[in-house]
């Protein structure tokens, strides 16, 4: 596996844009300064991989900008979508040895890599990190929850609904504290039509269906293919359920 990455800066920690939102973000100075010798930039073009499921384990990496995609494949050989990482997500598995899926780039992705065994003892040796790890960990397990239900019990309208809101608020987090009426947020979508339906275990028939529906009712305006404006979230909201 390729794991070559780029050259490092004097102190990439120092200009991080998601600092307070990663997993660093605890660290004093002191510590990101040693956090920031053992980890390196990288930026990986759409399509790249960064980690391959069932390979050694021996990548971590917090997202800095972009989206990517966690996938798996079934014994089909069809690609499942598991999940998707945005700025400030952690990827990869500290004290493991395996890496549990794959993580390819759906957009221009930056991120900050660390080789995992450096990872893990600077991990050991710094509680605070440790302990931000585990309330990842606990959110991860949370968000997967979610999901579950939203697959499981959910009707379309519901599922579309959900992930919208989702994803505009992961893509734009501003977008969540804004008041009311505040306007529309328009994002681009990192999935296309059909990778949506197979997230949500529907037909991309259905899912064209429930978008047509939502652009005609005013939730949403659709200024290309791959572009979603959400215009009334409070209402996208109650869809959702």
């Amino acid at each position: 596996m390729d794991t070559i990455i780029s050259g490092r800066p004097n102190n990439f920690c120092a200009a991080c844009s998601v600092r307070n939102r990663a997993i660093c973000a605890d660290l004093d100075d002191e510590e990101i300064r040693l956090l920031n010798t053992i980890g390196r930039q990288r930026t990986l073009a759409v399509g790249e991989a960064l980690l391959w499921e069932g390979d050694d384990a021996v990548l971590v990496a917090n997202v800095i900008d972009g989206v990517l995609k966690l996938s798996t494949q079934t014994a089909e050989g069809k690609e499942q979508i598991l999940g998707l990482a945005y700025a400030s997500d952690f990827l990869g598995r500290p004290f493991g040895q395996n890496t549990p899926y794959d993580v390819e780039a759906l957009t221009p992705v930056q991120v900050c890599v660390f080789q995992r065994a450096d990872f893990d003892r600077f991990a050991r040796d710094h509680p605070r990190l440790e302990h931000r790890l585990l309330e990842r960990t606990l959110t991860e397990l949370d968000r997967t929850r979610r999901w579950m239900m939203l697959l499981g019990r959910m009707n379309a309208e519901q599922k579309l609904a959900s992930f919208l809101i989702e994803t505009t608020e992961r893509i734009a987090p501003e977008a969540g504290d804004a008041a009311p009426g505040a306007g529309p947020v328009t994002i681009a979508l990192p999935l296309s039509r059909q990778q949506i339906a197979d997230v949500l275990g529907l037909t991309i028939e259905t899912v064209s269906r429930q978008f047509t529906r939502m652009k005609n009712e005013g939730l949403i305006a659709i200024p290309s293919r791959r572009e979603i404006a959400i215009l009334d979230r409070e209402a996208l909201a109650i869809r959702a359920g």
